[in-house]
């Protein structure tokens, strides 16, 4: 990550932005003449305050283990759903993890029947229960005004490209799950060849990071 992404990722973080407005209020109380005597400090340390009360953006471990049975996959997937909803993400957010999990949860058992089917059964599991978490882990991890309002890559914010992504995975999803019901062998070998060469890729080369 370059100097100028975390200068922005600082700027627009939580705890910068509460330490600016309550170093704000002390500026406005020394103009007005409520506070003289020690006003640089106390501006200084109303910022710092600010800056220490500020909830920290952490990276939520939604790591599912591609070990696990099919029902406690099935239960690992509703709870992920529930951190997006709890962490408040974009309202357009909310319905595409929800449909991306009903997807996976029609897929996945009928996947487990065909194990031996010559399209990429592992390709199609890996990008269920490893990007979609890794891609929601590093969206979440951002400070939600970085995250809607500066331009990340070709103009586009990180919300708008985050979105774009779920729309793509959901309606991949979608596709994969009419098709292994079709035992469309040929379609889904491309799903397959689509999905590693679209979504294998680390949680930040999505955001255009370096």
């Amino acid at each position: 990550m370059d100097f100028t992404r975390r200068f922005y990722l600082f700027l627009y973080s939580p705890g910068n932005i509460l330490g600016c407005f309550l170093g704000l209020i002390g500026l406005g109380l020394f103009f007005i003449g409520l506070i003289k005597v020690y006003w640089a400090g106390i501006v200084a340390g109303l910022y710092a305050l600010g800056f220490l009360l500020a909830p920290a953006n952490r990276r939520l471990d939604l790591k599912i283990d591609t070990q696990l049975n099919m029902e406690e996959i099935l239960k690992a997937l509703e709870a992920m759903a529930k951190t997006v909803r709890r962490k408040k993400a974009p309202k357009e957010v909310i319905p595409l993890v929800d449909s991306i999990k009903v997807s996976i949860a029609e897929i996945l058992p009928n996947l487990a029947r065909q194990a031996a089917s010559p399209y990429d059964v592992h390709v199609i599991r890996q990008t269920a229960l490893e990007y979609l978490p890794d891609m929601l882990e590093t969206y979440l991890a951002l400070p939600p005004a970085f995250a809607r309002l500066h331009p990340v890559k070709d103009g586009k914010t990180a919300t708008q490209i985050f979105i774009e992504q779920l729309q793509l995975l959901d309606a991949e999803m979608k596709k994969l799950a009419v098709d292994i019901l079709q035992d469309d062998t040929q379609a889904l070998i491309a799903h397959g060849n689509f999905l590693r060469e679209k979504f294998s890729v680390s949680g930040q080369d999505w955001l255009g990071a370096s």
